[in-house]
């Protein structure tokens, strides 16, 4: 069993930023691949970046690359995402994911395939 808490939301204005975090419980984090996902109000959940379980493999969405970064700390069983440039239409409830099995660059954009989530935290971005 995988818990994931997320921390590190909050309202910021357009061209500013913000650090979520993702703190995983359970001694075999390392092996998971990792992923952020985002849900507007009214939209479906959308893959936003994933990891390798070493970090050497990054995965963006289109709509981010250039302005989030994510990595991760083995020893600290923790994920980062950091955002820059935020815009109105990066508001939405960001998600972390551990995705226990395979995974490539198709597999970690299905939100099907993650096994575990956390419970969300709010990136409000004002214009």
């Amino acid at each position: 069993q995988v818990q994931l808490v997320e921390s590190g939301g909050g309202l910021v204005q357009a061209g500013g930023s913000l650090r979520l975090s993702c703190a995983a419980s359970g001694r075999t984090f390392g092996r998971y691949a990792m992923g952020w996902f985002r849900q507007a109000p009214g939209k479906e959940r959308e893959f936003v970046v994933a990891i390798g379980w070493s970090g050497g493999t990054t995965y963006y969405s289109d709509s981010v690359k250039g302005r989030f970064t994510i990595s991760r700390d083995n020893a600290k069983n923790t994920v980062y995402l950091q955002m820059n440039s935020l815009k109105p239409e990066d508001t939405a409830v960001y998600y972390c994911a551990a995705l226990t099995g395979y995974s490539d660059s198709y597999y970690v954009r299905k939100p099907t395939m993650y096994d575990y989530w956390g419970q969300g935290t709010q990136v409000t971005v004002s214009s």
